[in-house]
Protein backbone atom coordinates (compact mmCIF):
# COMPACT_ATOMS: atom_id res chain seq x y z
CA UNK A 1 0.00 0.00 0.00
CA UNK A 2 1.13 3.25 -0.77
CA UNK A 3 0.83 7.16 0.20
CA UNK A 4 -0.81 9.51 -1.94
CA UNK A 5 2.40 10.64 -3.22
CA UNK A 6 4.99 8.30 -3.40
CA UNK A 7 7.96 8.61 -5.79
CA UNK A 8 8.39 5.16 -6.81
CA UNK A 9 5.44 2.61 -6.97
CA UNK A 10 6.04 -0.82 -8.67
CA UNK A 11 4.66 1.26 -12.27
CA UNK A 12 7.33 3.92 -11.42
CA UNK A 13 10.03 1.38 -10.84
CA UNK A 14 9.45 0.06 -14.00
CA UNK A 15 9.06 3.16 -16.18
CA UNK A 16 12.04 3.84 -14.21
CA UNK A 17 13.86 0.68 -16.13
CA UNK A 18 12.55 0.95 -19.31
CA UNK A 19 14.22 4.88 -19.82
CA UNK A 20 17.36 3.49 -18.40
CA UNK A 21 17.06 0.37 -20.70
CA UNK A 22 16.51 2.83 -23.97
CA UNK A 23 20.52 3.83 -23.17
CA UNK A 24 19.51 7.44 -20.78
CA UNK A 25 22.04 7.89 -18.07
CA UNK A 26 20.59 6.37 -14.29
CA UNK A 27 21.25 10.04 -13.01
CA UNK A 28 18.96 11.78 -15.11
CA UNK A 29 16.20 9.92 -15.08
CA UNK A 30 16.69 10.23 -11.82
CA UNK A 31 16.56 13.83 -11.78
CA UNK A 32 13.19 13.63 -13.87
CA UNK A 33 11.95 11.15 -11.45
CA UNK A 34 12.29 13.23 -8.45
CA UNK A 35 14.31 10.30 -6.74
CA UNK A 36 18.15 10.32 -5.73
CA UNK A 37 20.87 8.35 -8.03
CA UNK A 38 21.18 5.64 -5.19
CA UNK A 39 17.79 5.19 -4.92
CA UNK A 40 17.70 4.87 -8.63
CA UNK A 41 20.86 2.62 -9.21
CA UNK A 42 19.19 0.23 -6.29
CA UNK A 43 16.23 -0.53 -8.26
CA UNK A 44 18.04 -1.42 -11.31
CA UNK A 45 20.44 -3.07 -9.76
CA UNK A 46 17.25 -5.79 -7.93
CA UNK A 47 15.99 -5.40 -11.28
CA UNK A 48 19.32 -6.89 -12.98
CA UNK A 49 19.34 -9.69 -10.24
CA UNK A 50 16.05 -10.71 -9.89
CA UNK A 51 13.81 -9.17 -12.76
CA UNK A 52 10.01 -7.73 -12.63
CA UNK A 53 10.27 -9.60 -9.02
CA UNK A 54 12.71 -7.44 -7.93
CA UNK A 55 10.80 -4.62 -8.16
CA UNK A 56 8.06 -5.23 -5.76
CA UNK A 57 8.29 -4.36 -1.97
CA UNK A 58 9.91 -7.02 0.49
CA UNK A 59 8.95 -7.22 3.68
CA UNK A 60 11.30 -5.62 6.46
CA UNK A 61 11.04 -8.82 8.68
CA UNK A 62 14.18 -10.77 9.37
CA UNK A 63 15.13 -13.99 7.47
CA UNK A 64 16.90 -15.44 10.67
CA UNK A 65 17.64 -14.63 14.06
CA UNK A 66 20.50 -15.79 14.98
CA UNK A 67 20.68 -14.62 19.13
CA UNK A 68 17.16 -16.00 19.43
CA UNK A 69 16.39 -17.21 23.39
CA UNK A 70 16.85 -21.03 23.02
CA UNK A 71 13.72 -23.21 22.84
CA UNK A 72 15.08 -25.37 26.50
CA UNK A 73 14.97 -22.14 27.90
CA UNK A 74 11.83 -20.67 26.60
CA UNK A 75 10.31 -23.94 28.22
CA UNK A 76 12.06 -23.27 31.71
CA UNK A 77 10.95 -19.56 31.54
CA UNK A 78 7.27 -21.06 30.69
CA UNK A 79 6.95 -23.66 33.26
CA UNK A 80 8.01 -21.30 36.12
CA UNK A 81 5.31 -18.87 34.97
CA UNK A 82 2.45 -21.65 35.07
CA UNK A 83 3.90 -23.63 37.80
CA UNK A 84 5.19 -20.26 41.00
CA UNK A 85 3.21 -17.52 38.65
CA UNK A 86 6.49 -15.34 38.93
CA UNK A 87 6.98 -12.59 36.89
CA UNK A 88 9.76 -11.41 34.88
CA UNK A 89 11.65 -9.77 37.16
CA UNK A 90 11.81 -12.68 39.31
CA UNK A 91 12.16 -15.00 36.85
CA UNK A 92 15.00 -13.77 35.28
CA UNK A 93 17.84 -13.84 38.44
CA UNK A 94 16.77 -17.69 38.73
CA UNK A 95 17.66 -18.22 35.09
CA UNK A 96 20.37 -15.71 34.40
CA UNK A 97 18.22 -14.05 32.24
CA UNK A 98 17.16 -9.96 31.48
CA UNK A 99 14.05 -9.54 32.72
CA UNK A 100 13.24 -7.83 29.50
CA UNK A 101 13.75 -11.34 27.63
CA UNK A 102 11.68 -13.13 30.37
CA UNK A 103 8.72 -11.26 29.20
CA UNK A 104 9.25 -11.23 25.40
CA UNK A 105 9.50 -15.29 26.02
CA UNK A 106 6.03 -14.53 28.24
CA UNK A 107 4.59 -12.22 25.38
CA UNK A 108 5.62 -14.91 22.82
CA UNK A 109 3.54 -17.77 24.63
CA UNK A 110 0.48 -15.68 25.42
CA UNK A 111 1.54 -15.80 29.29
CA UNK A 112 2.37 -11.76 29.80
CA UNK A 113 -0.78 -11.80 32.03
CA UNK A 114 -1.11 -13.27 34.87
CA UNK A 115 -5.19 -13.06 34.61
CA UNK A 116 -4.90 -14.76 31.71
CA UNK A 117 -3.96 -18.03 33.76
CA UNK A 118 -6.13 -20.18 35.92
CA UNK A 119 -5.14 -19.53 39.96
CA UNK A 120 -5.01 -23.23 40.62
CA UNK A 121 -3.50 -24.94 37.54
CA UNK A 122 -1.57 -22.21 36.02
CA UNK A 123 -2.87 -23.08 32.12
CA UNK A 124 -3.90 -19.97 29.72
CA UNK A 125 -7.69 -19.69 29.87
CA UNK A 126 -9.49 -19.58 26.70
CA UNK A 127 -12.41 -17.40 27.20
CA UNK A 128 -13.52 -16.90 24.07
Amino acid sequence: MFHRNARLTVHGRRLLVERVRTGRPVAHVAAEMGISRVTAHKWMRRWRAEGEQGLHDRSSRPRTTPHRTAGAIEARVCRLRQDRKLGPARIGPILGLPASTVHRVLVRHGLNRLAWLDRSTGQLIRRY
